[in-house]
C-alpha cells in the first residue's frame, strides 16, 4: 500500500496522523513507516486538498461493512484474499509494524499462538482490511485502512494480553430464553467465587448479540459454574469462546491507560460515513469524542443487538441497504439473521480462506 494510498485512507476514515510519539518502539521499521507517512502527507498530487464530499444516497444504493472480532478466527484466513492487488503488500507492511509474520501466522499457526490476543486482535484486522481489498475489485466503490490503525491495534492487542494474563478468565456465549434471568445467574456465579476466596470477582454482560443472546465475562471460575449450571439458568446453549481473557469488563482496565496513551498520537475527524460506537451503539458524530470511547470500549459491554437495529431500523415498506460481512467466518450474518432477516436477505459474505486456484506460498 502506497504513501498517498495510505493517507486517502487516512482522512477517508476520519483519523489522521499527528506526532511521532507512537513511532518510539518500533526502531528501524518505525523510520521506514514514518518515511511513509511524511511522503504520503506531503503527495497531494493526486487529491483535493479539501476532505471529499459524499454523495447522498439512497437506502438502496447504500451499504453496510461488518467486520467480526476475536473469536472468528481460523487457520487459513487471508488465504483466499492473496490473488488481489496490494493484499500481500500490506502483510509485509504489518510485518514491519507488528516485528512478525502475520500472513504465515494466518494461514498456518499455530493455532495456539494465533487465538492469543496479542496475535488475534492484529490478525483479525488485517485481514478484514484485506477483505474489503477483494470487495473493490468486486464492487469498486470502497476503500481500506492503514497502518496508523494498525499500531493502535498492536497495542490494544498487548495491554489486554497483558490484563487477561494477570487473571484466569474467559468469555461464554448464552442462548436463554425469555425467562432467562442474566443479572441473577452473573450475581451468583460471582457468589461462587467468593466462596472459593476470590476477591472482588468479576461475571457480567459482555456482549448483547441478538435477542436471548448473550456473551458473559469474567472469573474463569464464575464462566465454569455458569456451564456447570446452565440448566438451573434456563440457558438453552452455552459455548466457551476461543479468546484469551473476560473482554469488555473491568478486568480489562489495566488495558485503558496504554490505550488511550497510543492514541494521543492521533487526531479523530468527524467520520465521512456512518461509524457506529460499541460502547453506546451509536453514530460518532464528532472526532474528538472517539478516543474516549475506544478506551471505554475496553471496559464496557458491546452493544451489538443494538446497532443493528439502529442502522436497519426504518418504516415500513422502506428498501434496506446492501450488507457485507469481510474477515472470517459469518458469525455477523448469523446474528444479521436474528435481529432483522429481512436486512440478512440482502447480506453476503467476503470469503477470506483459501480458493482451489489461489496460491499462498
Amino acid at each position: 500500500m502506497g504513501g498517498s494510498a495510505l493517507l486517502r485512507a487516512l482522512r477517508h476514515r476520519g483519523l489522521l496522523y499527528n506526532g511521532q510519539r507512537w513511532m518510539s518502539g518500533l526502531g528501524r521499521d518505525g523510520e521506514e513507516i514514518q518515511t511513509m507517512l511524511e511522503e504520503a502527507y506531503t503527495d497531494r498530487g493526486e487529491e483535493e486538498k479539501e476532505r471529499p464530499r459524499l454523495d447522498r444516497r439512497s437506502l438502496t444504493e447504500s451499504t453496510v461493512l461488518l467486520f467480526p472480532g476475536q473469536g472468528s478466527q481460523e487457520l487459513g484466513m487471508a488465504g483466499g484474499l492473496l490473488k488481489y492487488p496490494n493484499v500481500r503488500e500490506m502483510f509485509l507492511t504489518a510485518n514491519k509494524v507488528l516485528g512478525y509474520d502475520l500472513l504465515d501466522l494466518c494461514l498456518r499457526g499455530p493455532i495456539d499462538m494465533l487465538n492469543k490476543t496479542v496475535y488475534c486482535q492484529p490478525a483479525i484486522f488485517v485481514t478484514c482490511v484485506a477483505a474489503t481489498e477483494k470487495l473493490t475489485q468486486e464492487n469498486p466503490t470502497l476503500k481500506y485502512l492503514c497502518i496508523v490503525a494498525l499500531y493502535a491495534v498492536k497495542v490494544r492487542a498487548e495491554a489486554m494480553q497483558k490484563a487477561s494474563d494477570a487473571v484466569p478468565s474467559g468469555m461464554l456465549s448464552v442462548v436463554g430464553k425469555w425467562q432467562t434471568k442474566y443479572s441473577t445467574a452473573c450475581a451468583e456465579a460471582q457468589d461462587h467465587c467468593l466462596n472459593l476466596g476470590i476477591k472482588d470477582p468479576v461475571c457480567e454482560v459482555a456482549n448483547y448479540l441478538f435477542p436471548n443472546c448473550r456473551v458473559i465475562a469474567g472469573h474463569m471460575e464464575a464462566i465454569q459454574f455458569l456451564q456447570d449450571n446452565s440448566r438451573k439458568y434456563n440457558f438453552s446453549r452455552t459455548k466457551l469462546l476461543p479468546v484469551s481473557g473476560a473482554f469488555h469488563t473491568r478486568l480489562m482496565e489495566p488495558a485503558v491507560e496504554p490505550l488511550a496513551e497510543a492514541l494521543k498520537g492521533l487526531t479523530f475527524m468527524k467520520p465521512l460515513v456512518n461509524v457506529y460506537c460499541n460502547v453506546d451503539g451509536r453514530r460518532y458524530k464528532q472526532g474528538p469524542a472517539i478516543a474516549p470511547l475506544l478506551t471505554k470500549q475496553l471496559v464496557s459491554p458491546v452493544r451489538w443487538e443494538q446497532i443493528m437495529h439502529a442502522i436497519y431500523e426504518r418504516r415500513r415498506g422502506k428498501d434496506v441497504p446492501r450488507t457485507y460481512e469481510l474477515g472470517p467466518g459469518q458469525q455477523m450474518g448469523a446474528i444479521l439473521k436474528a435481529c432483522n432477516l429481512k436486512a440478512w436477505r440482502s447480506y453476503r459474505q467476503v470469503d477470506v480462506f483459501k480458493e482451489e486456484d489461489t496460491e499462498v506460498a
